[in-house]
Protein backbone atom coordinates (compact mmCIF):
# COMPACT_ATOMS: atom_id res chain seq x y z
CA UNK A 1 0.00 0.00 0.00
CA UNK A 2 2.87 1.89 0.76
CA UNK A 3 4.37 2.00 -2.34
CA UNK A 4 0.79 2.46 -4.42
CA UNK A 5 1.01 6.05 -2.77
CA UNK A 6 4.46 6.77 -3.29
CA UNK A 7 4.03 5.95 -6.98
CA UNK A 8 0.76 7.86 -7.43
CA UNK A 9 1.68 10.83 -5.07
CA UNK A 10 4.83 11.27 -6.08
CA UNK A 11 5.72 9.65 -9.60
CA UNK A 12 2.63 9.98 -11.32
CA UNK A 13 2.85 14.00 -9.74
CA UNK A 14 6.01 14.31 -11.63
CA UNK A 15 4.58 13.29 -14.99
CA UNK A 16 2.03 15.17 -14.89
CA UNK A 17 4.01 18.29 -14.10
CA UNK A 18 6.66 17.19 -17.20
CA UNK A 19 3.53 16.65 -19.37
CA UNK A 20 2.45 19.91 -18.76
CA UNK A 21 5.71 21.43 -18.78
CA UNK A 22 6.21 19.58 -22.45
CA UNK A 23 3.04 21.14 -23.82
CA UNK A 24 3.92 24.54 -22.59
CA UNK A 25 7.19 24.23 -24.74
CA UNK A 26 4.98 22.81 -27.75
CA UNK A 27 2.43 25.26 -27.38
CA UNK A 28 5.10 28.12 -27.27
CA UNK A 29 7.24 27.23 -29.88
CA UNK A 30 3.89 26.63 -32.59
CA UNK A 31 2.71 30.33 -30.86
CA UNK A 32 6.38 31.63 -31.79
CA UNK A 33 6.24 30.16 -35.02
CA UNK A 34 2.55 31.45 -35.92
CA UNK A 35 3.44 35.15 -34.66
CA UNK A 36 6.93 34.55 -36.96
CA UNK A 37 4.81 33.88 -40.10
CA UNK A 38 2.02 36.60 -39.53
CA UNK A 39 4.97 39.28 -39.15
CA UNK A 40 7.60 37.77 -41.73
CA UNK A 41 6.96 38.78 -45.36
CA UNK A 42 6.49 35.93 -47.45
CA UNK A 43 10.13 35.45 -49.70
CA UNK A 44 8.35 35.73 -53.27
CA UNK A 45 11.13 35.98 -54.52
CA UNK A 46 12.52 33.71 -57.93
CA UNK A 47 16.20 35.07 -58.71
CA UNK A 48 17.57 38.42 -59.07
CA UNK A 49 15.44 41.53 -60.22
CA UNK A 50 12.88 38.81 -60.35
CA UNK A 51 9.48 37.90 -58.19
CA UNK A 52 6.01 36.68 -57.71
CA UNK A 53 4.04 39.48 -57.52
CA UNK A 54 1.14 39.53 -55.27
CA UNK A 55 -1.94 36.66 -56.18
CA UNK A 56 0.32 34.98 -59.37
CA UNK A 57 3.03 32.49 -58.74
CA UNK A 58 4.36 33.67 -62.82
CA UNK A 59 8.07 35.17 -62.29
CA UNK A 60 8.00 38.26 -63.40
CA UNK A 61 10.87 41.21 -63.48
CA UNK A 62 13.94 41.40 -65.13
CA UNK A 63 16.79 39.46 -65.11
CA UNK A 64 20.75 38.78 -67.19
CA UNK A 65 22.16 36.23 -64.85
CA UNK A 66 21.00 32.91 -66.97
CA UNK A 67 17.59 33.19 -65.24
CA UNK A 68 15.17 31.11 -67.31
CA UNK A 69 12.21 31.88 -65.98
CA UNK A 70 10.86 28.63 -64.85
CA UNK A 71 10.29 27.99 -68.47
CA UNK A 72 12.31 24.48 -69.44
CA UNK A 73 12.90 25.52 -73.21
CA UNK A 74 15.11 28.95 -72.28
CA UNK A 75 17.23 27.54 -70.64
CA UNK A 76 20.02 26.89 -72.89
CA UNK A 77 20.03 30.00 -74.40
CA UNK A 78 19.54 31.77 -70.65
CA UNK A 79 23.04 29.89 -70.43
CA UNK A 80 24.27 31.61 -73.56
CA UNK A 81 23.18 34.82 -72.02
CA UNK A 82 24.50 34.61 -68.70
CA UNK A 83 28.09 33.70 -69.34
CA UNK A 84 28.26 36.52 -73.09
CA UNK A 85 27.35 38.78 -70.10
CA UNK A 86 29.89 37.54 -67.63
CA UNK A 87 32.23 38.22 -69.56
CA UNK A 88 31.54 41.77 -70.22
CA UNK A 89 33.61 44.46 -67.85
CA UNK A 90 32.57 46.86 -65.89
CA UNK A 91 31.99 50.16 -67.36
CA UNK A 92 32.48 49.04 -71.39
CA UNK A 93 28.86 48.03 -71.89
CA UNK A 94 25.15 49.05 -72.47
CA UNK A 95 22.08 47.37 -71.79
CA UNK A 96 19.53 46.17 -73.96
CA UNK A 97 16.65 44.00 -72.50
CA UNK A 98 14.37 41.57 -74.30
CA UNK A 99 10.85 42.78 -73.19
CA UNK A 100 8.44 39.39 -74.38
CA UNK A 101 5.91 37.54 -72.23
CA UNK A 102 8.10 34.94 -71.46
CA UNK A 103 5.80 32.57 -69.53
CA UNK A 104 2.87 32.85 -71.56
CA UNK A 105 1.30 29.31 -70.99
CA UNK A 106 0.27 29.49 -75.02
CA UNK A 107 2.24 26.78 -77.29
CA UNK A 108 2.16 29.54 -80.13
CA UNK A 109 3.86 32.17 -77.73
CA UNK A 110 6.10 30.16 -75.80
CA UNK A 111 7.97 28.86 -79.60
CA UNK A 112 8.01 32.55 -81.04
CA UNK A 113 9.49 33.68 -77.21
CA UNK A 114 12.13 31.21 -78.01
CA UNK A 115 12.79 31.85 -81.17
CA UNK A 116 13.15 35.96 -80.92
CA UNK A 117 15.56 35.08 -77.70
CA UNK A 118 17.61 33.24 -80.17
CA UNK A 119 17.82 35.55 -81.95
CA UNK A 120 18.48 38.37 -79.94
CA UNK A 121 21.46 36.51 -78.64
CA UNK A 122 22.97 35.97 -81.66
CA UNK A 123 23.02 39.52 -82.79
CA UNK A 124 24.36 40.11 -79.09
CA UNK A 125 27.12 37.52 -79.95
CA UNK A 126 27.68 39.22 -83.12
CA UNK A 127 27.68 42.53 -81.74
CA UNK A 128 30.62 41.38 -78.87
CA UNK A 129 33.19 39.19 -80.89
CA UNK A 130 32.37 39.96 -84.51
CA UNK A 131 32.41 44.26 -85.02
CA UNK A 132 35.81 45.07 -85.14
CA UNK A 133 35.82 45.95 -81.44
CA UNK A 134 33.38 49.03 -82.21
CA UNK A 135 31.85 50.25 -78.63
CA UNK A 136 30.15 50.15 -76.22
CA UNK A 137 29.89 45.97 -75.90
CA UNK A 138 26.44 44.90 -75.23
CA UNK A 139 24.88 43.48 -72.21
CA UNK A 140 21.45 41.90 -72.74
CA UNK A 141 18.52 40.97 -70.32
CA UNK A 142 15.64 39.30 -70.44
CA UNK A 143 11.88 41.10 -69.34
CA UNK A 144 8.87 39.18 -68.56
CA UNK A 145 5.74 40.71 -69.10
CA UNK A 146 3.52 37.49 -67.67
CA UNK A 147 0.96 35.80 -69.35
CA UNK A 148 -1.01 38.26 -71.99
CA UNK A 149 1.58 40.58 -70.80
CA UNK A 150 -0.54 41.44 -67.83
CA UNK A 151 2.42 42.34 -65.64
CA UNK A 152 3.63 44.53 -68.02
CA UNK A 153 3.66 47.50 -65.73
CA UNK A 154 5.71 45.99 -62.75
CA UNK A 155 8.39 44.71 -65.63
CA UNK A 156 8.70 48.21 -67.45
CA UNK A 157 8.73 50.46 -63.82
CA UNK A 158 12.00 47.53 -62.88
CA UNK A 159 13.35 49.06 -66.18
CA UNK A 160 13.27 52.58 -65.96
CA UNK A 161 15.06 52.13 -62.76
CA UNK A 162 18.02 50.39 -64.45
CA UNK A 163 19.41 53.12 -67.02
CA UNK A 164 21.56 54.79 -64.90
CA UNK A 165 24.08 52.78 -62.34
CA UNK A 166 25.67 49.83 -63.90
CA UNK A 167 22.95 48.80 -65.92
CA UNK A 168 23.05 51.52 -68.26
CA UNK A 169 19.69 50.61 -69.84
CA UNK A 170 20.01 52.20 -73.42
CA UNK A 171 17.04 49.95 -75.15
CA UNK A 172 14.64 48.08 -74.75
CA UNK A 173 13.61 45.25 -77.85
CA UNK A 174 10.93 42.45 -77.82
CA UNK A 175 7.41 44.12 -77.74
CA UNK A 176 6.42 41.74 -79.73
CA UNK A 177 2.85 42.07 -79.96
CA UNK A 178 0.60 44.46 -80.85
CA UNK A 179 -2.21 44.27 -77.63
CA UNK A 180 -3.59 47.41 -75.69
CA UNK A 181 -0.82 46.47 -73.05
CA UNK A 182 2.26 46.50 -74.78
CA UNK A 183 0.91 49.46 -76.28
CA UNK A 184 1.03 51.01 -73.01
CA UNK A 185 4.03 49.96 -72.06
CA UNK A 186 5.65 51.61 -75.10
CA UNK A 187 4.51 54.73 -74.17
CA UNK A 188 5.85 54.13 -70.37
CA UNK A 189 9.00 53.50 -71.82
CA UNK A 190 9.37 56.09 -74.50
CA UNK A 191 7.44 58.51 -72.20
CA UNK A 192 10.32 57.77 -70.07
CA UNK A 193 13.12 58.31 -72.89
CA UNK A 194 13.87 54.96 -73.36
CA UNK A 195 14.73 53.77 -77.09
CA UNK A 196 12.07 51.10 -78.18
CA UNK A 197 12.41 48.92 -81.35
CA UNK A 198 9.51 46.53 -81.73
CA UNK A 199 10.18 43.28 -83.19
CA UNK A 200 7.22 41.95 -84.42
CA UNK A 201 4.40 44.60 -83.35
CA UNK A 202 2.42 45.39 -86.86
CA UNK A 203 -0.40 47.91 -85.55
CA UNK A 204 -0.65 50.71 -87.44
CA UNK A 205 -1.25 52.52 -84.30
CA UNK A 206 1.70 51.42 -82.26
CA UNK A 207 3.50 53.78 -84.54
CA UNK A 208 4.36 57.32 -85.13
CA UNK A 209 3.21 59.53 -87.95
CA UNK A 210 3.20 62.60 -89.86
CA UNK A 211 0.88 65.45 -88.80
CA UNK A 212 0.00 66.87 -85.52
CA UNK A 213 -0.06 64.81 -81.77
CA UNK A 214 1.22 61.71 -84.15
CA UNK A 215 4.42 61.59 -81.90
CA UNK A 216 3.14 59.38 -79.45
CA UNK A 217 5.78 57.22 -78.71
CA UNK A 218 8.69 59.61 -79.00
CA UNK A 219 11.75 57.16 -79.23
CA UNK A 220 10.52 54.05 -80.71
CA UNK A 221 11.44 52.15 -83.91
CA UNK A 222 10.06 49.25 -85.65
CA UNK A 223 11.54 46.46 -87.88
CA UNK A 224 8.47 45.08 -89.26
CA UNK A 225 5.98 46.59 -91.93
CA UNK A 226 2.50 47.84 -90.48
CA UNK A 227 -0.51 45.68 -90.92
CA UNK A 228 -1.54 49.17 -93.82
CA UNK A 229 2.00 48.43 -95.48
CA UNK A 230 1.08 43.78 -95.62
CA UNK A 231 -2.00 44.54 -96.55
CA UNK A 232 -0.89 46.81 -99.80
CA UNK A 233 1.81 44.59 -100.18
CA UNK A 234 -0.47 41.76 -100.65
CA UNK A 235 -2.88 43.41 -102.92
CA UNK A 236 0.09 44.20 -105.54
CA UNK A 237 1.02 40.52 -105.11
CA UNK A 238 -2.71 39.08 -105.16
CA UNK A 239 -4.25 41.29 -107.88
CA UNK A 240 -7.11 40.73 -106.42
CA UNK A 241 -10.38 41.16 -108.05
CA UNK A 242 -12.90 43.22 -104.85
CA UNK A 243 -15.78 41.70 -106.81
CA UNK A 244 -14.88 38.22 -106.11
CA UNK A 245 -13.65 38.99 -102.43
CA UNK A 246 -15.31 38.83 -99.04
CA UNK A 247 -13.58 39.87 -95.37
CA UNK A 248 -13.67 37.93 -92.76
CA UNK A 249 -13.09 39.40 -89.17
CA UNK A 250 -12.99 39.92 -85.98
CA UNK A 251 -15.57 42.45 -84.12
CA UNK A 252 -13.61 42.49 -80.71
CA UNK A 253 -12.23 45.91 -80.25
CA UNK A 254 -9.11 46.51 -78.51
CA UNK A 255 -6.56 44.53 -80.31
CA UNK A 256 -4.42 46.89 -82.55
CA UNK A 257 -3.45 44.21 -84.91
CA UNK A 258 -7.09 42.67 -85.55
CA UNK A 259 -8.73 46.61 -85.47
CA UNK A 260 -5.96 47.52 -87.54
CA UNK A 261 -5.65 45.06 -89.78
CA UNK A 262 -9.49 44.70 -90.72
CA UNK A 263 -9.09 48.62 -91.95
CA UNK A 264 -6.40 47.56 -94.31
CA UNK A 265 -8.12 45.02 -95.58
CA UNK A 266 -11.69 46.67 -96.16
CA UNK A 267 -9.65 49.74 -97.91
CA UNK A 268 -8.18 46.86 -99.77
CA UNK A 269 -11.42 45.59 -100.65
CA UNK A 270 -13.32 48.87 -102.18
CA UNK A 271 -16.25 47.95 -103.84
CA UNK A 272 -16.71 44.54 -102.73
CA UNK A 273 -20.19 43.32 -103.43
CA UNK A 274 -20.20 41.41 -99.56
CA UNK A 275 -20.28 43.06 -95.85
CA UNK A 276 -17.56 41.59 -94.01
CA UNK A 277 -18.48 38.27 -92.33
CA UNK A 278 -18.36 38.84 -88.34
CA UNK A 279 -17.18 36.65 -85.53
CA UNK A 280 -16.32 37.65 -81.92
CA UNK A 281 -13.27 35.87 -80.50
CA UNK A 282 -12.70 35.46 -76.81
CA UNK A 283 -11.36 38.29 -74.59
CA UNK A 284 -8.25 35.90 -74.53
CA UNK A 285 -7.82 35.36 -78.07
CA UNK A 286 -5.07 32.09 -77.41
CA UNK A 287 -8.31 30.27 -75.73
CA UNK A 288 -10.58 28.18 -78.18
CA UNK A 289 -13.79 29.78 -76.77
CA UNK A 290 -16.72 28.54 -79.80
CA UNK A 291 -16.11 30.63 -82.44
CA UNK A 292 -15.68 27.40 -84.53
CA UNK A 293 -19.27 27.08 -84.32
CA UNK A 294 -19.73 30.23 -85.75
CA UNK A 295 -17.10 29.53 -88.33
CA UNK A 296 -19.02 26.70 -89.34
CA UNK A 297 -22.13 28.95 -90.42
CA UNK A 298 -19.58 31.26 -92.05
CA UNK A 299 -18.75 28.62 -94.41
CA UNK A 300 -22.34 28.23 -95.46
CA UNK A 301 -22.35 31.80 -96.61
CA UNK A 302 -19.46 31.98 -98.05
CA UNK A 303 -20.32 29.38 -100.38
CA UNK A 304 -23.39 31.10 -101.03
CA UNK A 305 -20.98 34.12 -102.86
CA UNK A 306 -19.13 33.85 -105.38
CA UNK A 307 -16.13 35.13 -103.55
CA UNK A 308 -12.88 33.18 -104.36
CA UNK A 309 -10.27 35.35 -102.29
CA UNK A 310 -11.18 35.10 -98.45
CA UNK A 311 -9.51 38.05 -96.38
CA UNK A 312 -9.08 37.29 -92.82
CA UNK A 313 -8.76 39.87 -89.75
CA UNK A 314 -8.11 37.58 -86.81
CA UNK A 315 -5.53 35.87 -84.48
CA UNK A 316 -4.13 32.30 -84.98
CA UNK A 317 -6.36 30.43 -83.23
CA UNK A 318 -9.43 31.81 -84.88
CA UNK A 319 -7.40 31.52 -88.39
CA UNK A 320 -7.15 27.73 -87.69
CA UNK A 321 -10.16 27.20 -86.49
CA UNK A 322 -11.90 28.98 -89.54
CA UNK A 323 -9.19 26.80 -92.46
CA UNK A 324 -10.84 23.96 -90.42
CA UNK A 325 -14.14 24.72 -91.12
CA UNK A 326 -13.44 25.66 -94.44
CA UNK A 327 -12.00 22.81 -95.48
CA UNK A 328 -14.47 20.79 -94.81
CA UNK A 329 -17.12 23.36 -96.53
CA UNK A 330 -20.30 22.11 -98.92
CA UNK A 331 -18.72 23.70 -102.14
CA UNK A 332 -15.78 21.15 -101.95
CA UNK A 333 -15.67 21.03 -105.72
CA UNK A 334 -14.70 25.24 -105.31
CA UNK A 335 -11.22 26.76 -104.79
CA UNK A 336 -10.57 29.47 -102.43
CA UNK A 337 -7.88 31.61 -101.20
CA UNK A 338 -7.22 32.95 -98.25
CA UNK A 339 -4.79 36.06 -97.17
CA UNK A 340 -4.03 37.31 -94.02
CA UNK A 341 -1.68 39.36 -92.06
CA UNK A 342 1.75 37.75 -89.87
CA UNK A 343 -0.12 35.35 -87.65
CA UNK A 344 -0.26 32.85 -90.04
CA UNK A 345 3.59 32.42 -89.03
CA UNK A 346 1.93 30.22 -85.89
CA UNK A 347 0.29 27.73 -88.25
CA UNK A 348 3.13 25.80 -89.11
CA UNK A 349 3.57 24.66 -85.34
CA UNK A 350 -0.23 24.41 -84.26
CA UNK A 351 -0.69 20.76 -83.76
CA UNK A 352 -4.86 21.62 -84.40
CA UNK A 353 -4.81 22.78 -87.65
CA UNK A 354 -6.39 20.14 -90.00
CA UNK A 355 -3.64 19.57 -92.96
CA UNK A 356 -6.54 17.56 -94.94
CA UNK A 357 -8.40 21.32 -95.43
CA UNK A 358 -5.23 22.12 -97.45
CA UNK A 359 -5.70 19.46 -99.90
CA UNK A 360 -9.22 20.97 -100.44
CA UNK A 361 -9.30 23.38 -102.56
CA UNK A 362 -8.04 25.41 -100.33
CA UNK A 363 -4.50 28.10 -100.43
CA UNK A 364 -3.55 29.80 -97.37
CA UNK A 365 -1.04 32.55 -97.79
CA UNK A 366 0.11 35.50 -95.49
CA UNK A 367 2.14 38.30 -95.43
CA UNK A 368 5.29 37.22 -93.19
CA UNK A 369 7.67 39.18 -91.00
CA UNK A 370 11.09 37.37 -92.35
CA UNK A 371 11.20 33.68 -94.30
CA UNK A 372 14.62 31.83 -94.20
CA UNK A 373 14.26 31.45 -98.43
CA UNK A 374 13.53 34.86 -99.16
CA UNK A 375 17.42 36.10 -100.03
CA UNK A 376 18.80 32.54 -101.23
CA UNK A 377 18.36 32.42 -105.33
CA UNK A 378 16.39 29.38 -106.85
CA UNK A 379 15.73 28.70 -110.10
CA UNK A 380 12.76 31.36 -112.17
CA UNK A 381 13.20 33.10 -108.86
CA UNK A 382 16.26 35.54 -108.38
CA UNK A 383 17.11 37.45 -105.41
CA UNK A 384 15.88 41.32 -105.52
CA UNK A 385 18.47 43.76 -106.67
CA UNK A 386 17.91 46.36 -103.69
CA UNK A 387 15.69 45.85 -100.34
CA UNK A 388 18.34 43.21 -98.47
CA UNK A 389 20.69 40.99 -99.66
CA UNK A 390 21.64 37.56 -99.66
CA UNK A 391 25.10 37.77 -97.55
CA UNK A 392 23.00 39.99 -94.92
CA UNK A 393 21.23 36.46 -94.69
CA UNK A 394 24.25 34.27 -95.00
CA UNK A 395 25.67 36.47 -91.98
CA UNK A 396 22.65 35.78 -89.86
CA UNK A 397 22.98 31.86 -89.85
CA UNK A 398 26.38 32.35 -89.02
CA UNK A 399 25.39 33.96 -85.79
CA UNK A 400 22.28 31.84 -85.20
CA UNK A 401 23.61 28.47 -85.31
CA UNK A 402 25.60 29.66 -81.95
CA UNK A 403 21.77 30.12 -80.19
CA UNK A 404 21.72 26.54 -79.82
CA UNK A 405 23.22 22.84 -80.12
CA UNK A 406 20.15 21.90 -82.35
CA UNK A 407 19.65 23.97 -85.51
CA UNK A 408 17.26 27.01 -84.86
CA UNK A 409 13.51 26.64 -86.83
CA UNK A 410 13.65 29.65 -89.12
CA UNK A 411 10.63 28.93 -91.00
CA UNK A 412 8.17 31.63 -89.14
CA UNK A 413 10.35 34.09 -89.39
CA UNK A 414 10.54 35.35 -85.61
CA UNK A 415 14.29 34.78 -84.84
CA UNK A 416 15.40 36.24 -88.25
CA UNK A 417 13.19 39.87 -87.18
CA UNK A 418 14.49 39.85 -83.47
CA UNK A 419 17.70 39.57 -85.05
CA UNK A 420 17.60 42.11 -86.95
CA UNK A 421 15.72 44.32 -83.84
CA UNK A 422 18.44 43.46 -82.13
CA UNK A 423 21.25 44.91 -84.92
CA UNK A 424 18.92 48.12 -85.22
CA UNK A 425 19.40 48.94 -81.13
CA UNK A 426 23.06 48.07 -81.23
CA UNK A 427 22.99 50.34 -84.13
CA UNK A 428 21.96 53.39 -82.48
CA UNK A 429 23.62 52.96 -79.29
CA UNK A 430 26.96 53.19 -80.84
CA UNK A 431 25.66 55.90 -83.41
CA UNK A 432 25.23 57.84 -80.54
CA UNK A 433 27.99 57.19 -78.50
CA UNK A 434 30.07 60.07 -78.98
CA UNK A 435 33.69 59.84 -79.91
CA UNK A 436 36.11 58.53 -76.63
CA UNK A 437 33.08 58.26 -74.93
CA UNK A 438 32.62 54.55 -73.42
CA UNK A 439 28.49 54.77 -73.64
CA UNK A 440 26.08 57.49 -75.11
CA UNK A 441 23.44 59.38 -73.12
CA UNK A 442 19.79 58.05 -73.20
CA UNK A 443 18.68 60.79 -74.68
CA UNK A 444 20.97 60.21 -77.46
CA UNK A 445 19.89 57.13 -78.31
CA UNK A 446 16.40 58.21 -79.18
CA UNK A 447 17.28 60.51 -81.62
CA UNK A 448 18.78 58.10 -83.86
CA UNK A 449 15.88 56.93 -85.62
CA UNK A 450 15.61 59.49 -88.72
CA UNK A 451 19.61 59.08 -89.84
CA UNK A 452 18.72 55.50 -90.15
CA UNK A 453 18.59 54.96 -94.15
CA UNK A 454 20.55 55.78 -96.74
CA UNK A 455 24.32 54.58 -96.59
CA UNK A 456 23.51 54.39 -92.48
CA UNK A 457 20.63 51.75 -92.94
CA UNK A 458 20.51 48.66 -91.03
CA UNK A 459 21.73 45.56 -93.68
CA UNK A 460 19.07 43.31 -92.08
CA UNK A 461 18.54 39.69 -92.23
CA UNK A 462 15.06 39.87 -93.54
CA UNK A 463 15.93 42.87 -95.77
CA UNK A 464 17.32 46.54 -95.60
CA UNK A 465 15.61 48.76 -92.98
CA UNK A 466 15.72 52.14 -94.23
CA UNK A 467 13.73 54.43 -91.47
CA UNK A 468 11.62 57.73 -91.98
CA UNK A 469 11.68 60.22 -89.36
CA UNK A 470 8.74 58.52 -87.24
CA UNK A 471 10.62 55.49 -86.68
CA UNK A 472 8.79 53.07 -89.53
CA UNK A 473 10.67 50.61 -92.32
CA UNK A 474 9.81 52.48 -95.90
CA UNK A 475 9.16 50.09 -98.27
CA UNK A 476 10.00 46.72 -96.16
CA UNK A 477 10.39 43.58 -97.84
CA UNK A 478 6.88 41.66 -97.50
CA UNK A 479 7.76 37.62 -97.82
CA UNK A 480 4.58 35.94 -99.11
CA UNK A 481 4.44 32.77 -97.74
CA UNK A 482 1.97 29.78 -98.35
CA UNK A 483 1.20 27.05 -95.97
CA UNK A 484 1.73 23.68 -97.97
CA UNK A 485 -0.19 20.74 -97.34
CA UNK A 486 1.91 19.31 -95.11
CA UNK A 487 2.01 22.51 -92.77
CA UNK A 488 4.83 23.45 -93.61
CA UNK A 489 5.51 27.36 -94.74
CA UNK A 490 6.36 27.32 -98.60
CA UNK A 491 8.08 30.88 -99.58
CA UNK A 492 6.50 32.20 -102.77
CA UNK A 493 7.82 35.51 -103.33
CA UNK A 494 8.84 39.30 -101.82
CA UNK A 495 6.36 42.15 -101.84
CA UNK A 496 6.57 45.35 -101.50
CA UNK A 497 4.54 47.74 -100.10
CA UNK A 498 4.93 50.29 -102.88
CA UNK A 499 4.74 47.82 -105.33
CA UNK A 500 8.20 47.53 -106.67
CA UNK A 501 11.59 47.43 -104.72
CA UNK A 502 13.38 50.44 -103.07
CA UNK A 503 16.04 52.16 -105.44
CA UNK A 504 19.45 51.72 -104.10
CA UNK A 505 19.67 54.72 -102.16
CA UNK A 506 17.00 54.11 -99.95
CA UNK A 507 15.51 57.34 -98.83
CA UNK A 508 11.99 57.95 -98.14
CA UNK A 509 10.06 60.12 -100.22
CA UNK A 510 8.76 63.61 -98.63
CA UNK A 511 5.65 62.66 -96.87
CA UNK A 512 7.25 59.00 -95.80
Amino acid sequence: MLAWLRFHLLHTTRQRITTAVVVLAVLGGLTGYVVNRATTPEDRSCAKGVERPEGSTECIGVNGDGYDFGVSSLTEVAGLIREENRALKPGEYATVALLLPLTSPDAGMQVKVLHEVQGAYARQYRANHESNSETPKIRLVLANTGKGNAHWRTTVDRLKTMTGGEDRLRAVSGVATSSTEIRQAVAALTGAGVAVVGTTITADDIANGPGAGNNRFPGLARVSPTNGDEAKALAHFGKVDAAKALLVQDTRTGDHYTDTLKSAFAASLKGAPYEPQLFTSPADPTEEGTTANTFRQITHLICDTNAETVFFAGRHTQLRQFINALGSRGCADRAFTILTGDEGSYLGADRKLNRAALKAKLTVRYASLAHPDAWKPAPGRPVPGTGGSTAAYDTFLTDIARASKKPVALADGQAIVAYDAMATAVHAIRQATPQGAQYPELADVVTQWPQVKGSLRVDGASGWLCLDNFGNPFNKAVPIVELAQDGSQKFVQIAWPEGKAPTKNCLPPQGG
